[in-house]
């Protein structure tokens, strides 16, 4: 990072679960340290999905400024890892007139790759990603994943063998490259010509899980049926494999009625805030709080800065 002294920036990651409140945190710090959000959020990158990834409003985008928001097509092609590249291009250029910027999402892999680095590995053509995917939809996961064993025993005995998306982009990787998935996975950090600060928000489960419900029914009367709906066509697209709308689309397609489906958005938003949790405890440089202590959260950033 050119004419960037490292000790006088640092990037403040903001992370934590669905729903616990992170949108209007990060614009009060924000507000408070004079500076701009980056967002880590992977779906709010689509500028189709606004109601279902609670995209900040452009009221909330006044009031802070915000990046990587609806900056995407839901057929755009995106990754972690191009995530990585370009946000670090954007903090090259915004630490050049300010110390402190803040990061604040959910999404863990594209907080992984900002913060650490992500592993060098080739990106899959489209027609490759078609072949696959139609083997997943004719043959199913189990063959996939027998697949798997028998090119990378190495891979296959720690991937979430039920997490198709991840079974399918190791094969992909073989396809293309005819290396196994295992050999381009060094898992080396990365150093950052920055510091990084990490913020972890969390509230008793009870507590979050109310405020996902309630979120839920604030979408579905803030018009995301219709929004969702505006997108059926195109359901195919991995962008639109993501709670809220593939929920949706089984009501559409009359597998499900209304009340049904917004049960299992509610479900499956409660089920990803636990996963996320699990992920974010493993990392012992996050500081935690509850969202509503602002000013002992405003205190611990004083004092790092």
């Amino acid at each position: 990072m050119n004419n960037v002294t490292c000790a006088t920036k640092k990037l403040i990651v903001l992370v934590g679960p669905t729903g616990v409140g992170k949108t209007a945190l990060s614009i009060h710090l924000a507000q408070q340290l004079n500076t701009c959000i980056v967002s880590s959020d992977s779906r709010q990158l689509y500028k189709e999905l606004v109601i279902g990834t609670a995209a900040p409003t452009l009221e909330e985008q006044k009031a802070a400024p915000h990046h990587f928001i609806g900056t995407l097509s839901l057929t755009d092609n995106y990754s972690a890892a191009q995530y990585e590249v370009d946000a670090m291009k954007l903090l090259q250029k915004l630490f050049i007139q300010k110390d402190y910027v803040i990061l604040s999402g959910g999404s863990m892999l594209y907080i992984d790759a900002l913060c650490n680095g992500i592993d060098d590995i080739p990106s899959v053509d489209a027609e490759t990603r078609a072949h696959l995917l139609k083997r997943y939809e004719k043959e199913g996961l189990e063959r996939l994943c027998d697949e798997l064993r028998i090119i990378d025993p190495d891979y296959y005995a720690i991937v979430d063998q039920k997490n198709h998306k991840r079974v399918i982009h190791a094969l992909e990787i073989y396809y293309i490259t005819g290396k196994t998935f295992t050999s381009f996975r060094k898992k080396t950090i990365k150093q950052r010509p920055f510091e990084i600060i990490k913020i972890g928000l969390k509230r008793e489960r009870e507590e979050l899980y109310t405020r996902i419900n309630q979120r839920v029914d604030q979408m579905i009367a803030d018009g995301l049926i219709e929004e969702a709906r505006s997108v059926f066509s195109q359901r195919h697209l991995n962008s639109l494999n993501t709670v809220g709308y593939k929920e949706l689309f089984a009501y559409f397609d009359g597998t499900c009625d209304l009340a049904f489906a917004i049960e299992k958005i509610k479900q499956h938003s409660r089920v990803y805030s636990k996963k996320q949790m699990t992920w974010f405890r493993k990392d012992p440089a996050i500081h935690w709080f509850h969202p509503e202590n602002e000013a002992e959260i405003m205190a611990f950033v004083k004092q790092q800065l």
